[in-house]
């Protein structure tokens, strides 16, 4: 248990660890890559572990040179070798166990249809509820052998791999981007070349913006249309860099909410503008509210003020940071409401439902949609403490963090969970008292 104590403001430059999202896009590419990759910047987080001891199993090999002590201000240097194998996918003598890391499921359940042999890939009990089936579907059209070994279209998934046939395909729904970006990685390795089709509407457009990014980065550009919808992939081979590795926006948003609601200023020093990673559009949200956002350096500067107001937005291209915003909203003065929200249900929990839950337990008045929720701000005068349930996700320790630096009696369960992706998290969220 992890009880946050309250602050008057915050004045801080930190830098935040390596993107989790693009060290696991430029895993995937160093690991098919031929030759040695240095990944500059990584993020080194159980998320992370997951991804680089698969593909160790799959006869990759990923020396880490992690950095020492992390320093205010200071981005970590730690610097990661992959020693690529041109798409040559070993067959592992074990299960492959990937936690509840829903990318790394999705990207190497792609990455081991490349193989020659029987893989199975599971995780831990959440992993087995979040589905996989519409990517399944997908890698049936390019010729792959996979089922779901309990039939429910979710882990565990067995694979009869005998390499990818390509031609064309079809993704059923874009209502997870892992899908689209884990057959997009893979694609270029193909007997003939690949196209994909999506059907629906492509939400987090920006991660998918950013694996065509990174694929291009390793020599591989893929043409598509304006609305992702439409692929056509070369064959080819990534070819082995030096790619360096943004700090994390997502984990970034703690720190710029800390600003927010205690009127205070924090600069993180290694997030760019521009910027890969679609969450870093928090950014003009929090200005919206009546932030003043500024560039300092490499970084981002957000200065929070005594009044916020409420704000309607569209979140459906940066899930991961919408409790983030929801608890700001519980900050500011008027009505907040967050659309096109449902995908955040098959996320390390029901996300939408679970930030409804512990803003209410804080005092809030929150209203829950399907695909939406609604918070009715009144600058934090109702909001009290309370124990939050993190429900084993990070994202919801992270986020209700914040709100104990202004309210008293905050205290976070399973405070530990923050290791997915930020493992020392507590210790640079203490920087900001």
């Amino acid at each position: 248990m992890k009880e946050i104590s309250p602050v008057t403001s915050v004045d801080a430059t930190i830098a935040v660890p390596g993107s989790k999202s693009l060290t696991q896009r430029a895993l995937i590419a160093a690991a098919l890559a031929e030759g040695r990759s240095h990944l500059l910047g990584p993020l080194t987080s159980e998320d992370t572990d997951f991804t680089s001891k698969a593909l160790g199993q799959m006869g990759i090999t990923v020396q880490k040179e992690v950095a020492a002590h992390p320093l205010k201000g200071i981005a970590a240097c730690d610097s990661w070798q992959v020693e690529g194998n041109g798409g040559r996918i070993a067959t592992p003598r074990d299960v492959i166990y990937l936690g509840n890391n829903g990318t790394a499921t999705r990207f190497l359940t792609s990455v081991a249809a490349l193989g020659h042999g029987v893989f199975t890939i599971d995780g831990e009990e959440r992993m087995r509820e979040r589905p996989i089936g519409p990517l399944m579907e997908a890698l049936r059209g390019w010729g792959v052998d996979i089922s779901s070994v309990a039939g429910t279209g979710c882990p565990p998934l067995k694979i009869n791999s005998h390499g990818l046939a390509g031609g064309e395909t079809v993704l059923p729904e874009g209502k997870s981007s892992q899908y689209l970006s884990s057959l997009l990685l893979v694609a270029p390795y193909a007997v003939r070349p690949a196209t994909l089709q999506v059907r629906g509407e492509v939400l987090s457009k920006p991660y998918v913006a950013m694996t065509l990014s990174v694929m291009a980065d390793f020599g591989i550009e893929v043409d598509c249309n304006q609305e992702l919808t439409r692929f056509v992939i070369p064959q080819g081979c990534y070819r082995a860099m030096e790619y360096q590795i943004e700090g994390d926006a997502s984990n970034a948003s703690y720190f710029w909410a800390a600003a927010a609601i205690t009127a205070g200023r924090v600069t993180v020093s290694n997030v760019p503008v521009p910027s890969l990673q679609g969450d870093a559009g928090l950014v003009p949200l929090l200005a919206r509210m009546g932030c003043e956002i500024s560039r300092e350096g490499g970084g981002i500067t957000v200065c929070g003020r005594q009044h916020l107001e409420g704000i309607t937005v569209d979140m459906g291209d940066m899930p991961d940071v919408v409790p983030t915003l929801a608890v700001v909203a519980a900050f500011a003065h008027g009505k907040t409401v967050i659309n096109n929200i449902a995908h955040l249900r098959i996320k390390e929990c029901d996300r939408l439902s679970a930030v409804v839950t512990e803003l209410t337990r804080m005092g809030a008045r929150v209203e829950e949609r399907q695909d939406s929720m609604i918070i009715h701000g009144d600058g934090g005068e109702s909001l009290h403490g309370a124990t939050i349930d993190t429900y084993k996700d990070h994202r919801m320790a992270m986020s209700f963090a914040v709100a104990g630096l202004k309210v008293a009696g905050v205290r976070i369960s399973d405070e530990g969970c923050v290791a997915k992706s930020f493992p020392d998290f507590w210790e640079r969220f203490s920087w900001l008292a």
